[in-house]
């Protein structure tokens, strides 16, 4: 059965998501984050070159009506690709203020989508859609190499060495879940849970056990600061 993700959203749930990312990007600044917003910049570049590159440009599977695809993707792209890269980041980090930074992402979610239901009738009407049938496959491929290298690493190194499996795997899958469920509840994704559950089991959590070992090498030598870390 093949998922298809697709949203309706209006041009002010746009601009309303642009002020977030600005004000998540000024609050890591400010925090000295300097690690995790450098790697949610490159997780924008990368959603880019996988949307619009891959879905949009080769695969054609990427379906923008409404606004321009270049623009809309690359908006759509740093959006989520920041924001998810950036939480991801901190979750590893163990980060002291985790749950704070949790609800500041979330609740921006959230509220840039019911504040463009409310006030977004002016602006127009955007719907993308996503085909998933020629490459979810190779997406489960691709999560089911990465998890096989992490327990086999688990398998090799001595029990204090270990990749906390468990902690890597919830966060592949509730980070995904988190925005996919701001979608389904708020009407911008209303097609039922199946998007939800699989997105949520395949599209973050596939990339978690590579970032794991990024973050382990970057953080063996550069503190969150990017300061030489001490050993």
């Amino acid at each position: 059965m093949e998922v298809i993700p697709s949203r309706m959203l209006n041009g002010l749930y746009i601009w309303l998501d642009i002020a977030f990312l600005c004000f998540l990007f000024i609050l890591l600044l400010i925090r000295k984050k300097y690690a995790a917003l450098l790697f949610g910049l490159f997780g924008g570049i990368l959603y880019f070159a996988v949307d619009y590159g891959g879905f949009y440009m080769l695969l054609h599977t990427r379906v923008v009506t409404g606004a321009n695809p270049f623009w809309f993707l690359l908006w759509l792209s740093i959006s989520y690709g920041f924001t998810n890269f950036v939480w991801i980041w901190l979750w590893l980090d163990r980060d002291k203020h985790i749950f704070e930074w949790s609800v500041i992402i979330v609740s921006g979610w959230f509220a840039s989508a019911l504040l463009s239901q409310n006030f977004g009738g002016g602006f127009g009407e955007i719907s993308i859609s996503r085909g998933t049938e020629s490459y979810h496959g190779i997406m489960a491929a691709i999560l089911f190499v990465g998890y096989a290298i992490l327990c086999v690493y688990n398998m090799r190194v001595p029990k204090e060495q270990r990749a906390p499996l468990g902690w890597i795997l919830a966060i592949g899958v509730l980070v995904q879940f988190a925005w996919e469920f701001v979608l389904l509840i708020s009407g911008i994704r209303a097609q039922g849970i199946a998007p939800l559950i699989v997105n949520s089991l395949l599209e973050t959590n596939l990339g978690l056990p590579y970032i794991y070992f990024i973050h382990k090498a970057v953080t063996k030598r550069r503190s969150e600061d990017l300061s030489r870390a001490v050993v």
